[in-house]
């Protein structure tokens, strides 16, 4: 079991480098955000049909997730004990690849940053894709600094949540490592979409996912420390990590803030060492980079406890 689960994490890792994103037509989160636009609009009980949101779709979509691993693994079965496995492997990296996203999280954010450079107007049109502020007025430090908080706060969401799952559902089986990961990233698609402040729909969402990503987001500021070469700035980014309303994406984003040594902000509603400069150039650059070594990390972790599935119960 330890090494099955072990190569699907090979697998998206592989996929993720190789190919970035499946196909919109088909990846199973587009899929979801349809599944959750459907209930996208006004209801006389919006609290209640967003609670009965959160209860319900992120169970279903997991449901969905573990019965496709465990129907393949079902069908293999009958063509010997070396197809099964390797065919559960595939199906379950397949499946850990649309759940996770890291390459694109770094083009996207290298491309905004790059992009200061040459045409500011450009820069801030691509930024909306990835980050959720509006970008209209902000200088070309302005979006470096959107730019590299998004990057930051994005690898819990999109990679070290969904890993962080798959590795501890995969103690039980590879199938229930599916299925968690799929579960994380559906709670934190739903908040994504609905989990907006005036909006009475999102509010159960938004608390779970807040529960969710404790430690995920925690967990990302450590890498970040770590691909930074800068253990020091978990110790600083404490000063700022809470500043944000988010009760999570304060970690990662002050970390990168204290290992790159700059400030990133939000105008008129938070910033994170807020006595530096923003970045330069050089320095977002350095903090995409930090990002991407980071994820590479969380797949080389994942990996190595998906590995330990089974350990010690003759498996």
């Amino acid at each position: 079991m330890g090494l099955t689960a072990l190569a699907a994490v090979g697998l998206a890792a592989a996929l993720d480098a190789a190919l970035s994103e499946p196909p919109g037509r088909v990846h199973p989160i587009a899929l979801f955000g349809r599944v959750v636009g459907v209930i996208d609009r006004e209801w006389t009980r919006p609290r209640a049909v967003g609670v009965a949101a959160a209860v319900g779709l992120p169970p279903a979509f997991a449901a969905v997730a573990w019965g496709v691993v465990v129907g393949t693994a079902g069908a293999a079965a009958g063509f010997g004990d070396l197809i099964a496995p390797v065919a559960t492997a595939v199906v379950a990296g397949l499946a850990l690849f649309s759940l996770t996203s890291l390459r694109m999280l770094v083009a996207v954010a290298s491309d905004v940053i790059e992009a200061t450079e040459r045409d500011a107007d450009a820069a801030r049109e691509s930024a909306i894709a990835l980050v959720g502020r509006d970008t209209s007025s902000l200088s070309a430090a302005g979006i470096r600094s959107a730019a590299v908080e998004s990057a930051a706060e994005n690898l819990a969401d999109g990679l070290v949540a969904p890993l962080s799952a798959f590795a501890l559902g995969a103690q039980v089986s590879v199938a229930v490592g599916v299925a968690a990961a799929a579960w994380v990233k559906a709670v934190n698609t739903l908040d994504s979409m609905l989990g907006y402040p005036d909006r009475s729909i999102g509010t159960a969402s938004a608390r779970l996912d807040d529960a969710v990503m404790w430690v995920p987001a925690r967990v990302s500021a450590v890498l970040l420390a770590v691909a930074s070469g800068s253990p020091r700035s978990l110790v600083e980014a404490r000063r700022w990590a809470r500043i944000p309303a988010s009760p999570n994406s304060g970690w990662p984003m002050a970390t990168a803030a204290a290992a790159l040594g700059v400030r990133l902000e939000k105008p008129g509603a938070y910033a994170l060492h807020p006595d530096a400069a923003l970045p330069s150039l050089a320095e977002a650059r350095r903090g995409v980079r930090a990002v991407a070594v980071a994820g590479a990390l969380a797949f080389l972790l994942a990996g190595a406890a998906a590995a330990m599935a089974g350990v010690g119960m003759g498996s």
